[in-house]
């Protein structure tokens, strides 16, 4: 069962295009926005690698055993740790190899959408040292089996990225990918 039976890579590129805009727009300007107040009004929006369709592809869920019991501590940008529960394990191709992503679930919180925190080999290169994120949303309950969109063009640099008053979680080294995922944002600085 596939939740993405038609691709229109146009449409796709647009509304990328209007979520990055939405994105600087707020980073640039909004209250809560992680940049440093004093460097917003120099903000000209974030780096981003240009929208690359190959890196959108298509996962197997693999549902964990895993419950509210199983909870998996990733340290995080402070030294301190969050507390996260592995719902799925994701399998794609990407550039002719399989790898794999663990997807998480905050311990505690009934969230619907799926949190992958990773690191490739543009870390610490071209984007930000500690990792990137990815936020996906799967239409209904999850099912073994299932194929879901994973769009690394998506892939985001968590807020401690700009200020250091954050906490962050830190990818898990099952999460440590050996491929470089030259989509979504590049490092700021």
């Amino acid at each position: 069962m596939s939740e993405t039976a038609e691709f229109d890579v146009e449409t796709w590129r647009e509304e990328l295009e209007a979520n990055r805009a939405e994105k600087d727009e707020f980073f640039g300007t909004h209250p809560h926005s992680p940049i440093p107040k004093a460097e917003r009004d120099e903000f000209e929006g974030l780096a981003y690698f240009e929208p690359d369709p190959a890196y959108r592809v298509e996962a197997t869920v693999h549902l964990t055993e895993g419950d509210d019991e199983d909870v998996y501590r990733m340290e995080t940008s402070t030294g301190g740790e969050q507390r996260y529960v592995k719902v799925t394990e994701l399998t794609f191709e990407l550039d002719g190899e399989q790898h794999s992503l663990g997807a998480y679930r905050q311990a505690g919180e009934d969230r619907e959408s799926l949190f992958v925190p990773f690191r490739d080999k543009t870390t610490g290169q071209q984007t930000y040292p500690a990792g990137r994120y990815m936020e996906l949303e799967a239409a209904g309950e999850l099912e073994d089996g299932q194929t879901i969109p994973v769009d690394f063009n998506l892939a985001y640099s968590p807020f401690c990225a700009y200020a250091d008053a954050y906490s962050c979680p830190l990818p898990p080294e099952e999460n440590w990918l050996e491929v470089t995922i030259e989509a979504g944002e590049q490092d700021w600085e």
